[in-house]
C-alpha cells in the first residue's frame, strides 16, 4: 500500500519536475523577429511576431542572457530567463 502511495505521489509531481522555468522576450521592434530557431548560449529561441520563447540554456544570470539576446535580436520591452523577469531598470541596461 505504501509503495502505491509513493508511486502515485511521484506520478502526480512528475510534470512539475520535468518543466523548466520559462524564458521569454517581447521585441521592441517585431520586424526583427526571425522565422528560424536561433540558439544563444544553449537556449533555442523561437519567435512568433514580436513574442519569443526559449527552451534550455546555460546557467547564467538573466541580465547577461538578456544582453546576449539583444545583441542578436535588438531591443526588448520585456525579458524573462528561466523564470527570472528583469525589472524596468535592468531592461534599460540590457537595451543600452
Amino acid at each position: 500500500m505504501r509503495a502505491l502511495l509513493v508511486a502515485t505521489a511521484l506520478f502526480v509531481a512528475a510534470p512539475a519536475f520535468a518543466q523548466a522555468p520559462a524564458s521569454s522576450a517581447v521585441l521592441a521592434d517585431p520586424a526583427k523577429s526571425r522565422a528560424a530557431v536561433t540558439i544563444i548560449d544553449g537556449a533555442a529561441w523561437r519567435c512568433d511576431g514580436g513574442s519569443c520563447t526559449a527552451a534550455g540554456g546555460a546557467n547564467q544570470p538573466a541580465p547577461r542572457a538578456c544582453r546576449r539576446f539583444v545583441a542578436r535580436f535588438g531591443a526588448v520591452s520585456s525579458f524573462t530567463y528561466k523564470g527570472v523577469a528583469l525589472s524596468s531598470e535592468q531592461l534599460a541596461i540590457c537595451n543600452a
